[in-house]
């Protein structure tokens, strides 16, 4: 990187597109608020159809009639029991109430806590059914009278629940998990269903509630949103709190940072509409979900296939579940979308390559950053090569100011047509900051989501996938700097502007007294861009910095040669030189301007 005006423009854009990021990424907080209301209206709404159903589970009383829905429901004889099956990867655990699963545990996860991971606690699923004389029941506060373990085939384990209605109809709840998978195959099993469902229809409730796993709940709230496929393709939302689907659904889940929980039906629903919020309390909650998804069905007898999956997230293994499920893991998304094949192509294959044969995570960054900068060093040797056409030419650049005087037109022709003359292109020197964008952000979304580097230890950082800390203030700086400071921070800073300074001194003396100060202020900017940042990502920078260094020191004093320049550029002033149409486009609207400048200074006389 070398600090000329071209330079300073690509810092400006990089610096630009930094703010404009973590700008738009914080703008989703705030815009939580505005929905709190419409939200808390939604909640009331289904806390009141709750009141109605929690009816079901009061006493019967003897005077009861005997066809309400209240002894459809309540058996005295049967009571909720908890099933566990479990393979090697999670624990499941099954209630009889609802036949449903009632909380996961992820064997291969520990949270900030240095707890086993849990999810789909507090979580329900739950659609009614028509029991006969006009009742309904919910089936989420049904006690399944019949819980049969079945015999493991092939290694997948099942359980079934079963009940029959007051009408006489079966419904069957039948739960499989398959050896190291993280999704429970859920099929319904409805014997009468065009008596058990209006219109031939089943309306599923599915509420979802997510909690901290990592080390704040703050910044992973911030990552938490519910994707989805809607007529095969992925989306998702961020910010706003409602969405109905217009198109057939395949699967619908509520992301955390590094962990998701998702229903996915293996024969689509054919609409729906969800409602979910970011928690903005003090609380360890994150968000919670409440889906409305809803399945055609056809005959009396009808199954249901679902799939259920509580698990990490991670891009192999989501990507076996459901199509589109792996752009769950964020590689870069709307306004960043362009970063997503840098990273799906070549940042995430180089890291899973040098990933198999070297353990620590810490190295492996260490490689993938070398990698880059030896990918990227024919153009950071062109921008050097540059740079020295530049410093060759400064004294004629210079003559030609002076001759010019005042005359900026004047001399921004001159310039021009001593840049075509020696074969320099000056917008050489900005090349290698320009890059750095969608490789700085295509790291950024790969560090972030990259559950490999959670929990991953290198020196002094605990944690690969969020910040290291080696001060805790006692106040929280604004800016996103936050209340700690971290170390890779600060050596991603001071490295930045040692390598500023140093070219500073490479470059000739600059008219601008603002590239006097530019080693310092873009160091200073970073300094509250990454404090909490993914110590992945300030661990790459500083790597970056240092090897950038070295290899401009060797480019400079052993690979360009100043004498050859000059001589290079003596030759191509003999070569006659054809205009492109660009060139005589632009030395003609200049003439014209000069012109239009003259003739206002003649009249202004």
């Amino acid at each position: 990187m070398n600090t000329d005006k071209n330079t300073v423009i690509g810092f400006v854009l990089l610096a630009g597109l930094f703010f404009s990021y973590f700008w738009f990424t914080n703008k989703q907080q705030n815009e939580m608020q505005a929905y709190q209301k419409h939200f808390n209206d939604s909640v009331a709404m289904v806390k009141a159809t709750a009141d109605k159903v929690a009816a079901l589970k009061s006493p019967i009383n003897e005077n009861t009639a005997s066809d309400s829905s209240v002894t459809a429901v309540a058996v005295d004889s049967v009571k909720e029991q908890i099933t566990e099956l479990e393979n090697e990867v999670i624990k499941v655990r099954f209630s009889n109430k609802g036949g449903q699963v009632v909380g996961v545990t992820l064997k291969k996860y520990s949270n900030s806590k240095k707890e086993l991971v849990q999810l789909g606690d507090s979580s329900s699923l739950n659609y009614p059914v028509n029991i006969g004389n006009n009742q309904t029941a919910q089936i989420n506060q049904v006690l399944f009278s019949e819980v049969t373990v079945l015999p493991t085939e092939n290694g997948v384990q099942k359980i079934e629940y079963a009940w029959t209605t007051p009408n006489g109809k079966t419904i069957r709840h039948q739960f499989s998990i398959a050896p190291n998978k993280y999704n429970v195959d859920w099929n319904i099993q409805m014997d009468g269903a065009d008596q058990l469902l209006t219109n031939g229809q089943m309306n599923l409730l599915w509420d979802v509630h997510t909690y901290q796993q990592e080390r704040t709940s703050v910044y992973e709230r911030q990552m938490s949103n519910v994707c989805f496929s809607e007529g095969n393709e992925f989306d998702y939302i961020s910010s706003k709190t409602t969405k109905t689907f217009e198109k057939p659904v395949q699967w619908v889940g509520l992301i955390q940072q590094f962990f998701s929980t998702t229903i996915i039906a293996k024969d689509g629903f054919s609409s729906g509409k969800v409602d979910w919020k970011r928690k903005i309390d003090s609380s360890n909650g994150l968000a919670t979900l409440q889906s409305q998804l809803q399945t055609k069905v056809a005959g009396a007898t009808v199954n249901i296939p679902l799939s259920l999956y509580y698990g990490p997230n991670d891009f192999k293994i989501l990507k076996s579940q459901a199509p589109e499920m792996e752009k769950i893991v964020n590689l870069g998304r709307d306004l960043y979308s362009f970063v997503r094949p840098i990273n799906k192509y070549i940042i995430m294959p180089v890291f899973d390559f040098f990933g198999g044969f070297v353990k620590n995570y810490g190295w492996v960054v260490l490689l993938l950053t070398i990698f880059i900068r030896l990918v990227t060093s024919p153009l950071t040797y062109s921008s050097y090569l540059s740079s020295a056409k530049m410093k060759v030419l400064k004294p004629e650049l210079d003559e030609i100011k002076k001759k010019m005087g005042d005359d900026q037109q004047g001399f921004a022709m001159e310039q021009m047509k001593l840049f075509r003359e020696a074969g320099v292109n000056p917008l050489g020197g900005c090349i290698p900051a320009l890059l750095q964008i969608p490789i700085f952000f295509a790291l950024y979304s790969f560090f972030n989501s990259n559950i490999s580097l959670r929990g991953q230890s290198f020196l002094w950082s605990k944690d690969l996938s969020s910040y290291d800390i080696i001060a805790t203030l006692p106040f929280t700086v604004p800016m996103g700097f936050g209340n700690h400071i971290s170390l890779f921070t600060l050596t991603a800073v001071i490295t930045s502007m040692i390598m500023s300074i140093y070219n500073m001194s490479m470059t000739p003396t600059q008219d601008n007294p603002a590239l006097k100060y530019m080693p310092y202020i873009f160091p200073f900017m970073l300094l509250f861009i990454f404090n909490s940042l993914p110590s992945a990502l300030t661990w790459y920078y500083t790597v970056s910095n240092v090897f950038t260094l070295l290899l401009q020191l060797v480019i400079q004093k052993f690979i360009i040669n100043h004498d050859k320049i000059l001589a290079d550029i003596d030759v191509k002033r003999k070569t006659p030189k054809k205009k492109s149409n660009w060139q005589s486009k632009y030395e003609q609207m200049m003439d014209a301007q000069k012109k239009v400048q003259a003739l206002k200074d003649k009249n202004q006389k």
